[in-house]
């Protein structure tokens, strides 16, 4: 693990937040927001949001450079961010890397708590085989460390490891 984070500690790119999008509830659509507070449990205002839970899933961002792969896997056109049921959409940062970091997001902390797999409403929302499109491009969950204000075009970076 130390060697992990002597590797993780340049990562000194920076990301931006490229779409946010909220549920209120179970198979609701997921609607678009231009920014939106993170509070103690996940994304104030989403059904997944429950501040007196332990969860891991708190926050879910997704690759925007991993969703050209998946509509070409498709053989389909543009994909609407909504459609892949993820809170948040960055570009210029590798997720991956997150998701062994802590990280700044707006004014809000996160810490990258493991992998975002698809679930199987990708089928409906994608088609045939958009479960199997999103496998290793489905992004990455976090937990919040410390709340704040997340709006479109944001800075996403890494915060040092200590």
């Amino acid at each position: 693990m130390e060697i992990l984070k002597e590797l993780l500690s340049t990562n000194t790119f920076q990301g931006k937040v490229d779409w946010i999008g909220i549920s209120s509830g179970p198979r609701s659509e997921i609607k678009a927001q231009d920014t939106v507070r993170i509070v103690t449990g996940g994304v104030e205002g989403d059904h997944h949001c429950r501040p007196t839970r332990k969860s891991k899933r708190q926050v879910t961002l997704i690759q925007a450079e991993h969703i050209p792969v998946v509509e070409a896997i498709l053989g389909r056109g543009k994909i609407d961010p909504s459609l892949l049921r993820r809170n948040i959409v960055v570009s210029g940062i590798n997720l991956a890397a997150l998701k062994y970091q802590t990280f700044q997001i707006g004014t809000a902390v996160l810490e990258g708590s493991g992998n975002c797999p698809p679930c199987s409403r990708m089928e409906e929302n994608l088609g045939p085989g958009g479960y199997a499109s999103m496998l290793a491009h489905g992004g990455i969950t976090a937990v919040v460390v410390s709340e704040g204000v997340v709006s479109l075009g944001d800075t996403v970076s890494a915060l040092p490891l200590v």
